[in-house]
Protein backbone atom coordinates (compact mmCIF):
# COMPACT_ATOMS: atom_id res chain seq x y z
CA UNK A 1 0.00 0.00 0.00
CA UNK A 2 1.39 3.35 -1.06
CA UNK A 3 1.84 6.02 1.53
CA UNK A 4 -0.73 8.75 1.11
CA UNK A 5 0.80 12.13 0.44
CA UNK A 6 -0.06 15.03 2.65
CA UNK A 7 -1.62 17.72 0.41
CA UNK A 8 -1.77 20.32 3.16
CA UNK A 9 0.10 23.51 2.21
CA UNK A 10 1.29 26.41 4.25
CA UNK A 11 -1.49 29.06 4.32
CA UNK A 12 0.74 31.86 3.01
CA UNK A 13 2.04 29.73 0.18
CA UNK A 14 -1.45 28.67 -0.85
CA UNK A 15 -2.78 32.24 -0.69
CA UNK A 16 -0.01 33.59 -2.87
CA UNK A 17 -0.91 31.29 -5.76
CA UNK A 18 -4.52 30.28 -5.27
CA UNK A 19 -6.12 33.68 -4.72
CA UNK A 20 -6.73 35.56 -7.97
CA UNK A 21 -5.24 38.99 -8.24
CA UNK A 22 -7.70 41.87 -7.94
CA UNK A 23 -6.24 43.15 -11.19
CA UNK A 24 -7.66 40.14 -13.02
CA UNK A 25 -11.16 41.18 -11.94
CA UNK A 26 -10.80 44.64 -13.42
CA UNK A 27 -13.31 45.33 -16.19
CA UNK A 28 -11.02 48.12 -17.39
CA UNK A 29 -7.55 46.63 -17.64
CA UNK A 30 -7.81 45.54 -21.27
CA UNK A 31 -9.10 48.93 -22.39
CA UNK A 32 -6.48 51.17 -20.82
CA UNK A 33 -4.57 52.96 -23.57
CA UNK A 34 -1.01 54.20 -23.43
CA UNK A 35 -0.55 56.97 -20.84
CA UNK A 36 -4.10 56.65 -19.51
CA UNK A 37 -5.10 56.00 -15.89
CA UNK A 38 -8.21 54.22 -14.76
CA UNK A 39 -9.40 53.14 -11.36
CA UNK A 40 -11.91 50.70 -9.98
CA UNK A 41 -13.06 49.51 -6.58
CA UNK A 42 -10.85 46.82 -5.12
CA UNK A 43 -12.95 43.63 -4.79
CA UNK A 44 -11.97 43.52 -1.11
CA UNK A 45 -14.14 46.62 -0.57
CA UNK A 46 -17.30 45.15 -2.05
CA UNK A 47 -18.33 43.76 1.32
CA UNK A 48 -17.94 47.12 3.01
CA UNK A 49 -21.28 47.57 4.91
CA UNK A 50 -21.35 51.32 4.22
CA UNK A 51 -20.81 50.74 0.51
CA UNK A 52 -23.62 48.18 0.49
CA UNK A 53 -25.83 50.67 2.35
CA UNK A 54 -25.13 53.32 -0.28
CA UNK A 55 -25.95 50.95 -3.12
CA UNK A 56 -29.22 49.85 -1.52
CA UNK A 57 -30.23 53.46 -0.90
CA UNK A 58 -29.64 54.38 -4.55
CA UNK A 59 -31.41 51.25 -5.80
CA UNK A 60 -34.45 51.97 -3.60
CA UNK A 61 -34.43 55.59 -4.74
CA UNK A 62 -34.42 54.63 -8.42
CA UNK A 63 -37.10 51.96 -7.98
CA UNK A 64 -39.33 54.33 -6.02
CA UNK A 65 -38.86 57.09 -8.59
CA UNK A 66 -39.62 54.78 -11.52
CA UNK A 67 -42.32 52.70 -9.83
CA UNK A 68 -45.01 53.83 -12.29
CA UNK A 69 -42.81 52.71 -15.18
CA UNK A 70 -42.67 49.22 -13.62
CA UNK A 71 -38.86 49.36 -13.63
CA UNK A 72 -36.99 47.35 -11.02
CA UNK A 73 -33.24 47.80 -10.58
CA UNK A 74 -31.32 45.04 -8.83
CA UNK A 75 -27.72 45.93 -9.68
CA UNK A 76 -26.52 49.46 -10.33
CA UNK A 77 -23.66 48.68 -12.69
CA UNK A 78 -25.45 45.83 -14.49
CA UNK A 79 -28.79 47.60 -14.99
CA UNK A 80 -27.70 51.15 -15.80
CA UNK A 81 -24.83 50.69 -18.24
CA UNK A 82 -26.85 50.94 -21.50
CA UNK A 83 -28.61 54.22 -20.65
CA UNK A 84 -32.17 52.86 -20.70
CA UNK A 85 -32.91 53.38 -17.00
CA UNK A 86 -30.86 56.59 -16.86
CA UNK A 87 -33.06 57.89 -19.67
CA UNK A 88 -36.25 57.14 -17.71
CA UNK A 89 -34.72 58.62 -14.55
CA UNK A 90 -33.85 61.95 -16.17
CA UNK A 91 -37.24 62.19 -17.83
CA UNK A 92 -38.96 61.59 -14.50
CA UNK A 93 -36.77 63.81 -12.32
CA UNK A 94 -35.96 66.64 -14.68
CA UNK A 95 -38.77 66.44 -17.19
CA UNK A 96 -36.05 66.18 -19.84
CA UNK A 97 -37.00 65.05 -23.32
CA UNK A 98 -33.94 63.60 -24.99
CA UNK A 99 -33.67 62.83 -28.67
CA UNK A 100 -32.68 59.20 -28.26
CA UNK A 101 -34.23 55.83 -28.94
CA UNK A 102 -36.28 54.35 -26.14
CA UNK A 103 -34.64 50.98 -26.63
CA UNK A 104 -31.19 50.64 -28.22
CA UNK A 105 -30.38 47.05 -29.12
CA UNK A 106 -26.88 47.21 -30.54
CA UNK A 107 -23.73 48.21 -28.66
CA UNK A 108 -23.11 51.10 -31.04
CA UNK A 109 -26.61 52.52 -30.51
CA UNK A 110 -26.40 51.99 -26.75
CA UNK A 111 -23.15 53.93 -26.50
CA UNK A 112 -24.55 56.70 -28.70
CA UNK A 113 -27.61 56.92 -26.46
CA UNK A 114 -25.48 56.90 -23.33
CA UNK A 115 -23.35 59.74 -24.74
CA UNK A 116 -26.44 61.92 -25.23
CA UNK A 117 -27.69 61.15 -21.73
CA UNK A 118 -24.38 61.90 -20.03
CA UNK A 119 -24.06 65.14 -21.98
CA UNK A 120 -27.54 66.13 -20.76
CA UNK A 121 -26.51 65.31 -17.18
CA UNK A 122 -23.40 67.49 -17.45
CA UNK A 123 -25.41 70.41 -18.86
CA UNK A 124 -28.24 70.07 -16.36
CA UNK A 125 -25.85 69.87 -13.40
CA UNK A 126 -23.64 72.60 -14.93
CA UNK A 127 -20.51 70.49 -14.70
CA UNK A 128 -17.35 71.04 -16.70
CA UNK A 129 -15.63 68.04 -18.22
CA UNK A 130 -12.84 68.29 -15.64
CA UNK A 131 -15.41 67.88 -12.85
CA UNK A 132 -16.84 64.63 -14.16
CA UNK A 133 -15.87 61.47 -12.30
CA UNK A 134 -17.37 59.23 -14.96
CA UNK A 135 -17.35 58.88 -18.73
CA UNK A 136 -19.10 56.92 -21.45
CA UNK A 137 -16.63 54.05 -21.42
CA UNK A 138 -16.54 53.57 -17.64
CA UNK A 139 -20.36 53.53 -17.35
CA UNK A 140 -20.77 51.26 -20.36
CA UNK A 141 -18.12 48.90 -19.00
CA UNK A 142 -20.22 48.54 -15.83
CA UNK A 143 -17.72 50.22 -13.53
CA UNK A 144 -19.37 50.52 -10.12
CA UNK A 145 -17.23 53.47 -8.94
CA UNK A 146 -18.18 55.63 -11.94
CA UNK A 147 -21.81 54.57 -11.71
CA UNK A 148 -21.97 55.56 -8.04
CA UNK A 149 -20.44 58.97 -8.73
CA UNK A 150 -22.95 59.57 -11.52
CA UNK A 151 -25.99 58.59 -9.47
CA UNK A 152 -24.88 60.56 -6.41
CA UNK A 153 -24.47 63.68 -8.56
CA UNK A 154 -27.93 63.21 -10.10
CA UNK A 155 -29.53 62.56 -6.71
CA UNK A 156 -27.93 65.60 -5.07
CA UNK A 157 -29.18 67.83 -7.87
CA UNK A 158 -32.75 66.57 -8.22
CA UNK A 159 -33.41 65.30 -4.69
CA UNK A 160 -31.01 67.01 -2.26
CA UNK A 161 -32.94 65.69 0.76
CA UNK A 162 -32.04 62.09 -0.09
CA UNK A 163 -30.14 60.86 3.02
CA UNK A 164 -26.94 59.79 1.27
CA UNK A 165 -24.56 58.28 3.87
CA UNK A 166 -21.55 60.49 4.52
CA UNK A 167 -17.84 59.71 4.66
CA UNK A 168 -17.87 56.44 2.68
CA UNK A 169 -14.37 55.39 1.65
CA UNK A 170 -13.28 52.42 -0.45
CA UNK A 171 -10.01 50.92 -1.54
CA UNK A 172 -9.35 51.49 -5.22
CA UNK A 173 -6.86 50.12 -7.68
CA UNK A 174 -5.42 52.59 -10.18
CA UNK A 175 -4.22 51.15 -13.48
CA UNK A 176 -1.88 52.89 -15.89
CA UNK A 177 -0.48 51.46 -19.11
CA UNK A 178 3.17 52.37 -19.56
CA UNK A 179 5.76 51.41 -22.14
CA UNK A 180 6.72 48.42 -20.01
CA UNK A 181 3.17 47.24 -19.38
CA UNK A 182 0.45 47.74 -16.78
CA UNK A 183 1.33 49.60 -13.65
CA UNK A 184 -0.98 49.39 -10.63
CA UNK A 185 -1.34 51.46 -7.49
CA UNK A 186 -3.55 51.05 -4.43
CA UNK A 187 -5.28 54.01 -2.81
CA UNK A 188 -8.24 54.94 -0.62
CA UNK A 189 -10.94 57.12 -2.15
CA UNK A 190 -13.77 58.94 -0.39
CA UNK A 191 -16.97 58.50 -2.42
CA UNK A 192 -19.21 60.68 -0.25
CA UNK A 193 -18.20 63.79 1.64
CA UNK A 194 -17.97 64.29 5.36
CA UNK A 195 -21.28 65.91 6.32
CA UNK A 196 -19.75 67.92 9.18
CA UNK A 197 -17.19 69.38 6.80
CA UNK A 198 -19.91 70.32 4.34
CA UNK A 199 -22.02 71.95 7.05
CA UNK A 200 -19.01 73.91 8.24
CA UNK A 201 -18.25 75.04 4.71
CA UNK A 202 -21.88 76.01 4.17
CA UNK A 203 -21.81 78.05 7.38
CA UNK A 204 -18.62 79.83 6.29
CA UNK A 205 -20.13 80.56 2.89
CA UNK A 206 -23.18 82.09 4.59
CA UNK A 207 -20.95 84.40 6.63
CA UNK A 208 -19.02 85.44 3.53
CA UNK A 209 -22.34 86.17 1.81
CA UNK A 210 -23.40 88.32 4.76
CA UNK A 211 -20.15 90.29 4.66
CA UNK A 212 -20.58 90.96 0.96
CA UNK A 213 -24.26 91.79 0.70
CA UNK A 214 -25.33 93.04 4.13
CA UNK A 215 -22.43 94.89 5.76
CA UNK A 216 -24.86 97.35 7.36
CA UNK A 217 -26.19 94.54 9.57
CA UNK A 218 -22.81 93.78 11.07
CA UNK A 219 -22.27 96.90 13.19
CA UNK A 220 -24.06 95.36 16.17
CA UNK A 221 -21.54 92.52 16.20
CA UNK A 222 -18.91 94.96 17.46
CA UNK A 223 -20.87 95.35 20.70
CA UNK A 224 -19.76 91.85 21.73
CA UNK A 225 -16.07 92.81 21.70
CA UNK A 226 -15.84 93.40 25.47
CA UNK A 227 -17.53 90.07 26.28
CA UNK A 228 -20.18 91.56 28.56
CA UNK A 229 -23.24 91.06 26.32
CA UNK A 230 -21.91 87.66 25.29
CA UNK A 231 -21.62 86.52 28.91
CA UNK A 232 -25.06 87.82 29.84
CA UNK A 233 -26.51 86.12 26.76
CA UNK A 234 -24.87 82.78 27.63
CA UNK A 235 -26.23 82.99 31.17
CA UNK A 236 -29.74 83.88 30.08
CA UNK A 237 -29.97 81.20 27.39
CA UNK A 238 -28.33 78.60 29.62
CA UNK A 239 -30.64 79.40 32.49
CA UNK A 240 -27.99 80.22 35.08
CA UNK A 241 -26.69 83.34 36.85
CA UNK A 242 -23.14 84.56 36.39
CA UNK A 243 -21.61 86.06 39.53
CA UNK A 244 -20.72 89.65 38.78
CA UNK A 245 -17.42 89.14 40.60
CA UNK A 246 -16.35 86.63 37.94
CA UNK A 247 -16.17 89.18 35.13
CA UNK A 248 -15.89 92.90 34.48
CA UNK A 249 -19.31 94.46 33.94
CA UNK A 250 -17.69 97.70 32.76
CA UNK A 251 -14.29 96.73 31.39
CA UNK A 252 -11.87 99.66 31.17
CA UNK A 253 -9.04 98.08 29.18
CA UNK A 254 -8.21 95.35 26.69
CA UNK A 255 -7.01 93.04 29.46
CA UNK A 256 -10.38 93.14 31.22
CA UNK A 257 -12.19 92.65 27.91
CA UNK A 258 -9.98 89.67 27.13
CA UNK A 259 -10.77 88.19 30.54
CA UNK A 260 -14.49 88.43 29.79
CA UNK A 261 -14.23 86.85 26.36
CA UNK A 262 -11.98 84.05 27.60
CA UNK A 263 -14.59 83.28 30.28
CA UNK A 264 -17.33 83.23 27.63
CA UNK A 265 -15.32 80.89 25.40
CA UNK A 266 -14.64 78.60 28.37
CA UNK A 267 -18.35 78.45 29.22
CA UNK A 268 -19.27 77.65 25.61
CA UNK A 269 -16.60 74.97 25.38
CA UNK A 270 -17.60 73.35 28.69
CA UNK A 271 -21.21 73.36 27.53
CA UNK A 272 -20.30 71.53 24.32
CA UNK A 273 -21.37 74.44 22.12
CA UNK A 274 -18.00 75.05 20.47
CA UNK A 275 -16.55 72.40 18.18
CA UNK A 276 -13.74 74.58 16.84
CA UNK A 277 -10.94 76.62 18.46
CA UNK A 278 -11.64 80.29 19.13
CA UNK A 279 -9.04 82.96 19.75
CA UNK A 280 -10.52 85.37 22.29
CA UNK A 281 -8.30 88.16 21.00
CA UNK A 282 -10.09 87.99 17.64
CA UNK A 283 -13.39 88.86 19.30
CA UNK A 284 -11.81 91.64 21.36
CA UNK A 285 -10.29 92.98 18.14
CA UNK A 286 -13.81 92.95 16.64
CA UNK A 287 -13.18 90.25 14.07
CA UNK A 288 -16.69 89.88 12.73
CA UNK A 289 -16.37 86.40 11.28
CA UNK A 290 -15.11 84.89 14.54
CA UNK A 291 -17.78 86.68 16.54
CA UNK A 292 -20.52 85.55 14.17
CA UNK A 293 -19.32 81.96 14.35
CA UNK A 294 -19.58 82.03 18.13
CA UNK A 295 -23.03 83.63 18.01
CA UNK A 296 -24.13 81.04 15.46
CA UNK A 297 -23.18 78.27 17.90
CA UNK A 298 -25.49 79.85 20.48
CA UNK A 299 -28.24 80.24 17.91
CA UNK A 300 -27.94 76.62 16.76
CA UNK A 301 -28.17 75.38 20.35
CA UNK A 302 -31.08 77.51 21.56
CA UNK A 303 -33.07 78.41 18.42
CA UNK A 304 -35.92 76.05 19.36
CA UNK A 305 -36.00 77.08 23.03
CA UNK A 306 -39.29 78.62 24.08
CA UNK A 307 -39.06 82.15 25.45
Amino acid sequence: MKEQKNNTMEPDFFTAFAQPSALHHSPLKNDVVQGEKRKFINPTSYNNPKLEELQMLLIDWINTTLKQEHIVVKSLEEDLFDGLILHHLLEKLGSLRLDVEKIALTEKKQKRKLAVILEAVAQCLQLEESQLKWNIDSIFQKDLLSTLYLLIAIAKHFQPDLPIPSNISVEVIIIERTLTGLRTENAVECITENRETLEGQSKADAFDELFTHAPDKLDDVKKFADGVILLLLIGQLGGYFLNLREFFLNPNCATEMLHNVNLAVALLTDGGLLDFPVNAEDIVNRDMKTTLQVLYCLYSKYKTKET
